[in-house]
């Protein structure tokens, strides 16, 4: 049974989320949540954006966004600037944490930001100390929708996005649950796990050292996989100043695959634009308006 498989072979139970902060904003709410995830096995974060249209009493479309190393629930939150439009467009925002927390969650004995806490890389973790607490693929697959379905009137497809570690969670699952997105958008995106240093480390540590268990969450294979059937609206902004952009392979194998399959991804690169958040927030309104668009479809 796979990594992705062994969620759907048992049921959850999905807890309620407790409210910890809100803050008006454009017009709408900034806030953020705690619950018990019986998933990952510990109290988790994560943030909301609730545009003015929530009042409405309507089902409201939902971005989702998978954040990259390090970085906790907040960081989008508080540096990407996509209030504003999201307010516009109406469009509920959901942000969760990127890996488990708490005193019990292990995290790499020399505390390497490229592995365990703010670093889970979004898969299903398989072996010794990683599997009890690391499940984000379920996490983000399963539970949280799960508990933002029941939390708020959403409609049933969302989109999602995300930036470096971020942005291969997003490809990847979103790759992997086809029916399941309205479109997919990333950021700097690992698209080829298998084949560069951070995902090297991270899969070997959390799946083994059986590169067959690997394919699963690298966008490139499941893009391949996919091939001519692949319909799902895909856009990808890369800066060229970005010193992760050669050494991770970032974006341009998963380029390269498009093209082979004739896939119609969209990939934008950027000359001066580095890895960080102003890179994101000088072009997180075309993401935003990207899936507007495609979850206006349904």
């Amino acid at each position: 049974m796979s990594g992705q498989q062994q969620m759907s072979a048992t049921s959850s139970v999905t807890s309620s989320a407790n409210e910890v902060s809100a803050n008006r904003c454009f017009g709408g709410w900034q806030k953020r949540f705690s619950h018990q995830s019986a998933v990952l096995n510990c109290e988790m974060y994560f943030s909301v954006y609730l545009p003015p249209a929530a009042e409405l009493a309507k089902p409201l479309p939902v971005v989702y966004w998978l954040s990259g190393l390090t970085c906790t629930d907040e960081n989008f939150v508080t540096k990407a600037g996509a209030q504003r439009v999201a307010s516009e467009l109406g469009i509920m925002l959901v942000i969760p944490d990127t890996s488990p927390r708490g005193d019990a969650v292990p995290d790499a004995d020399d505390q390497a930001y490229d592995l365990g806490l703010g670093a889970g890389f979004y898969v299903n973790a398989t072996q010794a100390p990683w599997a009890e607490h690391y499940r984000m693929y379920d996490y983000i697959v399963d539970e949280l929708p799960s508990l933002i379905q029941q939390q708020f009137q959403v409609q049933p497809k969302a989109a999602i996005a995300g930036h470096s570690m971020g942005g291969h969670g997003a490809l990847m699952i979103a790759l992997s649950n086809v029916k399941r997105f309205s479109s997919v958008s990333a950021f700097s995106p690992i698209v080829n796990p298998m084949d560069c240093p951070w995902g090297q480390k991270a899969f070997k540590h959390y799946l083994g050292n059986d590169k067959s268990e690997w394919q699963q969450y690298d966008s490139c294979e499941l893009m391949r996989q996919q091939g001519q059937f692949l319909q799902l609206p895909m856009l990808i902004d890369q800066g060229l100043a970005d010193d992760f952009y050669q050494h991770q392979k970032l974006a341009k194998p998963l380029e390269a695959i498009a093209q082979e399959i004739n896939y119609p991804a969209e990939f934008r690169y950027h000359e001066g634009y580095d890895h960080s958040y102003f890179f994101i927030s000088s072009f997180i309104e075309d993401h935003l308006r990207f899936h507007a668009k495609h979850l206006a479809e349904y």
